[in-house]
């Protein structure tokens, strides 16, 4: 009897043994599977890398907010895409937008040209400074551009030739590679001179907590610029100027530097870009998603950068960017023309057409300044 309570209760201890260690097996064998789809998912998808985690701006040390922003675009990313509009000097861009949708763009596109001081010389005066702070304090995001009227050396003659179209090559001779190569030239001087200027409308964004998309220095590859007209070293040499003096010299830490050169050989490099941008004008009411556009932006760097269209005429049909796989970060359709009519008093839908601005601005993809998160809380992950 003993004997067969003995044989039970080994027999018991060895099941309980084999049940134990074949557990073991399937838990292991499940972690592996786990660990190995995540390693996969990883490899897919660069903004989710564990690395990655935390995503680290170009910029050392940045600013909270900046930060924020930039991980509420990477959460995005491929997921929606945010409504923008350049403006003119009134803004009735988004008055227009959103007296046919009652909607407002989640983006506003500004312009530090009227800030460039061979403009202030002539009477200019810049007003967008204020309206970047009231639009990131009304919870939008502040998107800047710099059409840089060159330095010195403006032609200013008749037809086309004016001191105010001064940031184009055929309106100026100013010869900046000379500056960047000679340290000691008067156009080293003004170069930095202009970069201070707006450095310092730049610095009251920051104070005001407002990061900013900044797009300096666009367009190059295309040479109408006077900043394109000296081919891709001078141009990157350039860029690289504006970085270190703003960065450093200036400690400005709010800015998301987003590149729209247009050409891989104009890339200044990845340690100096957050985001790439391209732009695109198509016929008016093409409402294509640009897909060429947007692998060709893609190929720009061999290391993950999200992609934007920083300029439009037409805006994409929300379903042909879905239906396409083409993830813009955002949009940002360009003032005046393709919005306004010329007397800018009304919307004009030369460019797109009012059912396909109402579709835009509120179809489920496409993300309005309603719908964006408290970007001065959100999370860092």
């Amino acid at each position: 009897m003993r004997n067969k309570e003995h044989r039970r209760e080994t027999w018991y201890k060895k099941a309980v043994a084999i049940f134990i260690f074949s557990l073991m097996i399937i838990i292991s064998v499940y972690f592996y599977i786990e660990n190995k789809n995540q390693e996969d998912l990883n490899e897919a998808d660069p903004l989710h890398n564990e690395e990655e985690e935390i995503l680290v701006l170009i910029t050392e040390n940045p600013h909270i907010n900046a930060v924020r922003l930039m991980h509420f675009l990477r959460d995005i990313y491929g997921q929606k895409i945010l409504s923008g509009q350049h403006v003119d000097r009134d803004s009735f861009e988004m008055d227009a937008i959103y007296g046919i949708t009652g909607k407002y763009p989640a983006i506003m596109g500004l312009d530090f040209m009227d800030y460039s001081p061979s403009r202030v010389e002539r009477g200019a005066s810049g007003i967008d400074t204020d309206k970047g702070i009231d639009w990131w304090n009304r919870g939008g995001i502040v998107d800047f551009c710099w059409h840089w009227n060159a330095p010195m050396d403006l032609i200013d003659k008749e037809p086309d030739q004016h001191w105010w179209s001064g940031m184009y090559t055929r309106a100026t001779t100013f010869d900046f590679q000379k500056g960047l190569e000679d340290q000691s030239s008067e156009e080293y001087r003004l170069l930095l001179r202009d970069m201070d200027a707006i450095a310092e409308e730049l610095k009251k964004l920051q104070d005001a907590g407002a990061p900013v998309l900044w797009r300096p220095l666009h367009e190059a590859s295309g040479g109408w610029f006077w900043w394109g007209s000296k081919g891709p070293e001078p141009y990157k040499a350039l860029w690289r100027l504006m970085f270190d003096r703003f960065t450093e010299h200036h400690e400005l830490k709010n800015l998301i530097w987003v590149w729209n050169g247009q050409d891989s050989n104009w890339y200044p490099g990845d340690d100096v870009v957050d985001i790439i941008g391209e732009h695109a004008y198509l016929e008016p009411r093409d409402y294509s998603p640009l897909e060429v556009e947007f692998k060709k932006a893609q190929s720009y760097s061999d290391e993950f950068k999200m992609v934007a269209l920083t300029e439009n005429g037409p805006m994409p049909d929300p379903e042909y960017l879905m239906d396409n796989n083409v993830t813009w970060l955002w949009f940002c359709t360009w003032s005046e023309t393709p919005v306004v009519n010329k007397e800018r008093n009304k919307y004009s839908d030369e460019y797109t057409e009012i059912h396909m601005l109402k579709k835009v601005y509120h179809h489920e993809y496409v993300i309005t300044k309603d719908e964006l998160p408290e970007l001065k809380n959100y999370p860092i992950k």
